[in-house]
């Protein structure tokens, strides 16, 4: 563990001690200078140095998979209008990078980065939602409670609050009045926030993230013990406090809840499919490019890395829905 951050993490704990999983998630994350996404480290890739892989690190027929979706969602419109923002990349990194496209231009953000877009814009995002805070509730003796962390000499324990945080509160009214007595459920509120930040901002085109979650009555019944986890050198675990900011830690989104932010601000024919679909439906000619092309097995297993679902085709979702220029966006929304 590292001390630092630990001693960071009693500093932040409440006069009693604790801390909601939001805040500990929040330093284990973000933290300046000791937060797993924060400091440099080799977090994605396939060596053994590495916790996890995405579809980003299986080479640059991702990006061309992705490109041609786009153009295809665009349904028509002109894609040189557009700049196509790609939000949480790693240092060094961009899935366009190395790949021909049609857009106006190309901006990447890391996390940790300001995230400002304006104008015309195809925000794309892959594993983003997943990486933001989340809080843990529990049913018990008839009602939803909060688990916490209670923080002392340096050693982490769970624990029940006494209270609900807000930002747990504010989801209750999205929750059954009544559970399985001691279901947990992962409340990925930071994952609502960051989306709800991003489309209150003026821009308008097209939106499109890749990333895994559930919807919401799957979440509700066939999770009992909640759906956060940690990766640490391409394992997963559930214990969560094993390595504060040395290992990722993240939980499955609600796409119910996702993409009800995004008809609330104003964004049109909004879906949520898996990822294999997404590509079978909007990239037909790079996939008719790379399975009818001669030789080049190594592409071709990439391709079906991507798709079949045994791999990632169904590991991983899409949500996506456009914003027309005339639209504003509600201030309710905001």
């Amino acid at each position: 563990m590292q001390e630092p951050l630990l001693q960071k993490l009693e500093d932040l704990a409440g006069a009693d001690g604790t801390l909601t999983y939001g805040e500990f998630v929040a330093a284990a994350l973000y933290d300046p200078e000791h937060g797993y996404y924060s400091t440099a480290r080799n977090r994605v890739g396939k060596e053994a140095d590495t916790d996890f892989y995405t579809a980003s690190s299986l080479g640059p027929l991702f990006g061309r998979l992705l490109a041609e979706t786009c153009v295809n969602l665009l349904t028509g419109q002109p894609p040189d209008m557009y700049t196509f923002v790609e939000i949480g990349a790693e240092p060094g990194g961009g899935v366009l990078q190395g790949v021909e496209h049609p857009f106006g231009g190309t901006t990447t953000l890391r996390l940790g980065d300001d995230l400002k877009v304006t104008g015309p814009a195809i925000v794309f995002a892959n594993e983003w939602l997943d990486a933001q805070p989340f809080h843990r509730i529990i049913f018990r003796e008839g009602q939803w409670r909060e688990l916490g962390l209670h923080v002392r000499d340096h050693q982490l324990e769970e624990t029940e609050l006494d209270t609900l945080s807000p930002e747990a509160q504010a989801y209750l009214g999205k929750l059954p009045a009544q559970s399985a007595e001691g279901y947990r459920f992962d409340l990925p509120t930071g994952a609502s926030t960051a989306l709800r930040n991003l489309l209150a901002q003026p821009w308008h085109g097209l939106f499109l993230t890749l990333d895994y979650g559930k919807p919401l009555a799957e979440l509700l019944e066939t999770c009992p013990e909640g759906t956060a986890r940690a990766y640490y050198r391409h394992q997963q675990t559930s214990d969560l406090l094993a390595r504060p900011g040395e290992q990722d830690l993240t939980c499955h989104l609600c796409w119910d809840w996702l993409d009800d932010l995004l008809a609330r601000h104003g964004f049109l024919d909004t879906a949520v499919l898996r990822q294999e679909s997404l590509f079978m439906r909007h990239a037909q000619a790079t996939l008719r490019a790379v399975t009818e092309a001669t030789g080049n097995l190594q592409e071709k297993g990439r391709l079906k890395e991507l798709l079949h679902p045994a791999h990632l085709g169904l590991k991983f979702q899409a949500l996506h829905g456009s914003r027309p220029a005339s639209v504003e966006t509600p201030q309710s929304a905001l």
